[in-house]
């Protein structure tokens, strides 16, 4: 199966317009920005006045949740206040369990989104083995209670989008096809062919979990399985709504977000977007923006020539790409590659004019780094003054004791004469080599910076006149494709085994957040799909923030866990307790325990089945009362709200997972 034409090219992908009100998502539009009220839906004051702040600050589809028919009935006085506002912006009614209120939802609001997950179902977490006839009764069940919507829906005009929750599957679903991206693609494709027999077809696909891993794989999955639907190979498709849901917030919230939402962008997919943030829903809007502006600016590339084998395994599962173990000598640096965790290192840039300035500079972000470390540094060297302050700079850092393993990035030329005072070279190929690339006594690293159409002629180049590499990396416009042929041209010359490192330096003209979110994005979607084996940041602020950036991009791309986890919905109008004051005084106690996934959630809607991927759950679950999970399992229920946050770290005790901090 296929998602994209060519994973080495970027190509939107075609897929027809739906409209939701004045608003067309898909076809020829851009990339349309959405977020979600988290004001209570009765109180149409507070609704209004919050969807009109969305509106102002660039949303352009908003949603509401509708958890039961007064609310349903209540978007059409909010819809009337707001046209009275002169606030024109699209509304959308977010419906879980009730199809009754979909129906009222449909009266007022431009688009309903349906979570098939339960829709028709209430999830028990029961096993069951269904047989076919079984499961084709439960289908027809589905059907009928889904019918009079899809109808509903046509007759008006309205929108709909199929919203599959990774946290949410049915239990039919999850007895057949488990918790995974399949699932959650079946349960979708369930509810699609009901609206395909009533030939509707404003539909918008969604399929959103908290791991980044598993939304990139089900958006991929459910875009090659439409494409295998499609009446010829060229029909345009159905519009995808991308997020992250349970993201988080402040830093974390984002990287996960750019993670999940920017992997699929690079591979052409998603008509609109939506950060799912456990903050100010206004605070989404600019995040949302960065992220699609990037695309919207982008034009189609050529595909280069079939590199001859495949960058990844599976592109529809993770596995992390097997290597050899390069580096790890006798003189401390530590391995990158083989079974070890993917390393963290430090671009610094030019060798630095003030040699003691940076050194301290280095000594002083090293003693703020209390829970990671930099496990590298690299310095570009491109002329002889350059290469005179490397070696003062190596003597300097050794004399202070400052321990960063040394590289040396520049013209082979010119780096080669720092064998001596490095760990390893870097090799930076700008051009078809003519002479051998000198091997002194310390491992190189071949650093491709050519366009992607001169890859395959410079990598083969650099091996007619030497023997391959310990290492490698990819460097330009285009960092995600020209990574992913680098690595299928290694794979098609039997050269699977090299690690690769992925570096990145922000450009120094882009804003701080913007900055956070290409870094996320480039090397995110590339550590999901299981490529690479260290990180190199650099131009992202004072040493330590591009050091600890690197930690959180690898643990948002679940490759390496450094703090304590947190899986925290954005807040909605179901939500039963101040979900932004809430999480943030859970963090405070229980930030220190590292490898640990605690989940905050304001309602019960995803929270069991998030629970399933966190090792703790807070759940809401009645005014002032809330319930505490292990796993999936809901071990103390309608504990009082004040006295919650006590009886987490009392459970995290009881199954021997708390530290004193």
């Amino acid at each position: 199966m296929s998602y994209v034409p060519c994973p080495y090219a970027w190509v939107r992908r075609r897929t027809r317009e739906v409209r939701v009100g004045n608003v067309g998502i898909g076809g020829t539009n851009p990339i349309r920005i959405q977020s979600m009220t988290t004001t209570d839906t009765q109180d149409t004051e507070a609704t209004v006045a919050q969807v009109s702040r969305l509106a102002e600050a660039g949303c352009e589809i908003v949603r509401i949740t509708a958890p039961g028919i007064s609310d349903a009935r209540n978007l059409g006085s909010i819809k009337q206040a707001l046209l009275e506002r002169g606030v024109e912006v699209p509304l959308v009614a977010d419906i879980h369990f009730t199809p009754n209120a979909a129906l009222e939802a449909a009266l007022h609001v431009e688009k309903v989104r349906i979570n098939p997950g339960n829709y028709a179902d209430k999830k028990r977490f029961e096993v069951r083995a269904y047989s076919d006839a079984q499961y084709a009764d439960e289908l027809a069940r589905v059907a009928e209670r889904f019918l009079p919507l899809v109808r509903r829906c046509k007759e008006l005009g309205r929108a709909l989008r199929i919203g599959t929750n990774h946290g949410s599957l049915s239990d039919r679903i999850m007895n057949r096809y488990g918790d995974s991206p399949r699932g959650m693609v079946e349960s979708a494709l369930e509810f699609l062919d009901v609206c395909e027999a009533e030939s509707f077809l404003d539909v918008v696909f969604s399929m959103k979990a908290s791991n980044p891993q598993v939304a990139i794989h089900a958006y991929r999955l459910l875009a090659a399985r439409l494409g295998e639907r499609a009446s010829t190979p060229d029909a345009p498709s159905y519009p995808f709504h991308l997020g992250v849901t349970e993201a988080g917030d402040g830093d974390d919230g984002r990287v996960k977000s750019a993670i999940g939402i920017g992997a699929l962008l690079e591979d052409g997919l998603g008509e609109t977007l939506r950060v799912s943030l456990t903050e100010d829903p206004v605070h989404e809007i600019p995040v949302a923006r960065a992220l699609a502006r990037r695309y919207d600016e982008r034009a189609a590339s050529v595909p280069p020539p079939d590199p001859g084998a495949s960058f990844v395994t599976d592109p529809f599962a993770h596995e992390r790409r097997p290597t050899n173990e390069a580096l790890g000598s006798a003189n401390g640096a530590p391995g990158i590659g083989g079974t070890l965790p993917v390393r963290v290192e430090l671009d610094l840039g030019p060798v630095p004019q003030d040699i003691g300035g940076a050194i301290e500079a280095l000594l002083e972000a090293k003693g703020r780094l209390d829970t990671v470390e930099c496990e590298g540094l690299n310095l570009d060297v491109t002329d002889a003054a350059d290469v005179e302050r490397a070696k003062a700079f190596a003597e300097q850092a050794d004399k202070h004791g400052l321990g960063f393993p040394l590289s040396f990035r520049g013209p082979p030329a010119r780096v080669s004469s720092l064998a001596s005072w490095s760990d390893r070279l870097v090799f930076e190929i700008t051009a078809l080599p003519d002479r051998p690339l000198q091997a002194p006594e310390v491992p190189i690293e071949w650093c491709f910076r050519v366009p992607e159409a001169e890859l395959e002629h410079a990598l083969d180049a650099c091996l007619a006149v030497s023997p391959a590499p310990a290492l490698v990396s990819f460097l330009g416009e285009l960092p995600t494709h020209g990574v992913r042929l680098g690595v299928a041209l290694l794979h098609a010359r039997s050269l699977d085994s090299i690690p690769v490192v992925l570096r990145h330096r922000a450009d120094p003209s882009e804003q701080a957040e913007a900055a956070l979110l290409r870094a996320a994005t480039d090397l995110g979607g590339l550590l999901c799909d299981g490529i690479g084996d260290a990180v190199c940041l650099g131009g992202l602020g004072a040493p330590e923030r591009n050091i600890s950036l690197g930690y959180r991009i690898l643990q948002g791309a679940r490759q390496r866990t450094s703090w304590t986890e947190f899986i925290s919905c954005p807040s909605c109008g179901r939500t039963l307790f101040d979900l932004e004051e809430t999480t943030a005084r859970i963090k405070q106690r229980t930030e220190h325990l590292p490898g640990l996934k605690i989940a905050v959630m304001g309602c019960i809607v995803n929270g069991p089945g998030e629970m399933a991927d966190a090792d703790f759950g807070y759940v809401g679950s009645g005014a002032g009362k809330v319930s505490l999970y292990v796993g999936h399992e809901c071990v103390v229920r309608n504990v009082p709200e004040g006295a919650a946050p006590d009886r987490l770290v009392e459970l995290i005790r009881e199954h021997d997972r708390w530290v004193e901090p």
